[in-house]
Parts: structure tokens; C-alpha cells; sequence
């Protein structure tokens, strides 16, 4: 069956942490102050699911431990984004953090801007920003873009499940984002604005959501290292299953459990067929899929 995510407290290092990153930090970098604010060892694995760019603000979940082995179903979740929008100008990075490359007196209005809007909904193809993590033969395009190194990235089937105007000022625009994985928020604003015959690039960008990861979640890195080493550290910790909620709970038997945690296929009677949270009892023993007859497991937790 199907459950509600719970936001209960789990008293272990294995789950999630939903951080309210900061501008001017990379994901990267939030995960390493988690590590260390978390005193984890190297061989301790934390993980982060939805990168965001430096610029950015907003919900960033990090795994640990146990939670890392779940990160692709978060990833794969939608997101939602709030956005402004500086027309009138393009910058090299699609974003305020990069330099002033083109300029332009023509502002669309609000009226175009809505009519426009339709177009770039659905399914879309959309070319990454050059600054960006896609990787040319081995190499993060953003270090090619910062030497000046010609590359081309090809066009990528994106999907944007709505875009909101919130308000419209002289030479500025807020959207409402919502939209599924691998949407580039700047290479949407760039193709905007040049549908609308203007220039523009992302002034201001937070994520406000990411699958069941909402800003009511979420922690700030000052807050988090102010609890320091305290138990109320751990309270914060939402369980591994907690991101899982779409997928449907199987409840097994501490036979059946032992087997799959050992790496066994168990066979029975199930309902339905697809990927599955095998459980026993509150905890979660895999990820595993089913044929309706067969369970295989595919992730196994030890924690």
C-alpha cells in the first residue's frame, strides 16, 4: 500500500536532511558541512539529491549513510521553483553571477509574457546552460566555459509542468516553477526571453520543494551547526523511507526479511508487480521488485 510521508524523528545518522542551502554555496559544499558538523568518518557516505547552483537558495536534500542508496528516486521526483527574472540583459552564466555579455531596451510586457508562457509548457527540448556539471568527454562544461573553450551541448527532452507569473515590474519578472528532472531554470528564462525578442537571465532563484522535501522541512546550515553534537541534532533526521512514499510498502515476515537482507529472492503470493519498499514492521529492509510471485531485492539496508 501506499503512505502519507511521515516527518517522524529518526535517532540515527541513516536518513535525511532537508538543508535551506544558502547562496554562494555548492551542493557539494553543503554536504561537506554536514559531514563534518555530523563528525562522520570518510568511509561514511553522504550524498545530496537535486543539485543546485551556487546562486540559488532553497531545499536541498542530503542523504546519509543508508539514505544514499535511494538518492535516484528523489532525484527523478518534480520540483518547484520561485524565480526573477532581470530583462533586458544576458549574462555568460544565464545567472547574476556572470558577466554582462548583451544588452537591450526592449522589456516584454506582462500581457506578452503571459501568451508567451503556454509555449513552454509540457515536454520541451531545451539546451543546457554552458555553465553547468554536463560532462564533455570527461570534463564539467563550466570549466571548459570558463577558459573559453568552444564545446556544444545537444538539446535534452525536458518537462515543465506549469510556469506562473507572480508579479511584473519595469525591467523585472517572479515566476512560479514547476517542473521534473534535468529542467534547466536559466535555459528556460534565456529561451523566454528570446521567444519575446528580449534579453534576460536569472536574478534570483530559490527551490521551494523537491518530491515530498518542502521549506517546512528544511534547516538552515547556521541552525544545524548550532546544535552541535547534541541528541536534538539527530531528532532533525528524517527516516530512509521518507522520500519513498509513492512507492508501495510490501510487509514481510522476519523470515522473508532475513532472506532478502541476505540477498535472497523470496517467493509468496503479492499484489501487483514493480518496484516495491520491502518492510518489517517500521523498518525498511529493501528496495526489491516483484512479479506477484517472485521478490527480488535490489537495495538492501543495514542500518
Amino acid at each position: 500500500m501506499k503512505e502519507k510521508p511521515t516527518s517522524r524523528h529518526s535517532h540515527s545518522a541513516h536518513g535525511w536532511l532537508a538543508i535551506d542551502k544558502p547562496s554562494g554555496l555548492t551542493s557539494a559544499d553543503v554536504v561537506a558541512r554536514v559531514k563534518k558538523s555530523f563528525m562522520l568518518s570518510r568511509k561514511f557516505k553522504v550524498g545530496h539529491a537535486g543539485t543546485l547552483d551556487p546562486l540559488a537558495t532553497g531545499v536541498l536534500p542530503v542523504a546519509l549513510g543508508e539514505a544514499t542508496k535511494v538518492v535516484r528516486f528523489v532525484t527523478d521526483k518534480t520540483k518547484e521553483y520561485d524565480v526573477r527574472v532581470k530583462w533586458g540583459e544576458s549574462r555568460d552564466t544565464e545567472d547574476s553571477s556572470g558577466k554582462l555579455i548583451d544588452k537591450t531596451d526592449y522589456v516584454p510586457s506582462e500581457q506578452e509574457i503571459i501568451k508567451a508562457l503556454p509555449k513552454f509548457i509540457g515536454e520541451i527540448k531545451q539546451i543546457p546552460p554552458s555553465f553547468s556539471a554536463i560532462k564533455i568527454k570527461g570534463q564539467r562544461a563550466y570549466k571548459l566555459a570558463r577558459k573559453n573553450i568552444n564545446f556544444t551541448l545537444e538539446p535534452r527532452l525536458v518537462r515543465v509542468d506549469s510556469i506562473s507569473l507572480i508579479n511584473h515590474g519595469s525591467d523585472f519578472s517572479n515566476f512560479s516553477i514547476i517542473c521534473g528532472k534535468g529542467m534547466y531554470v536559466r535555459s528556460l528564462v534565456r529561451d523566454l526571453a528570446s521567444f519575446l525578442g528580449s534579453l534576460g537571465y536569472v536574478s534570483v532563484l530559490r527551490r521551494t520543494k523537491v518530491g515530498y522535501f518542502e521549506e517546512e522541512h528544511a534547516i538552515s546550515l547556521e541552525n544545524l551547526e548550532t546544535l552541535g553534537h547534541s541528541a536534538a541534532r539527530l531528532d532533525i533526521v528524517l527516516p530512509v523511507d521518507f522520500a519513498l512514499a509513492d512507492i508501495p510498502a510490501l510487509e514481510l515476515t522476519k523470515v522473508q526479511a532475513a532472506k532478502l537482507r541476505n540477498g535472497q529472492q523470496v517467493v509468496g503470493s503479492f499484489l501487483g508487480a514493480g518496484i516495491v519498499r520491502a518492510k518489517c514492521g517500521s523498518q525498511l529492509v529493501a528496495m526489491a521488485e516483484t512479479d506477484g510471485i517472485w521478490l527480488r531485492p535490489t537495495r538492501v539496508f543495514n542500518h
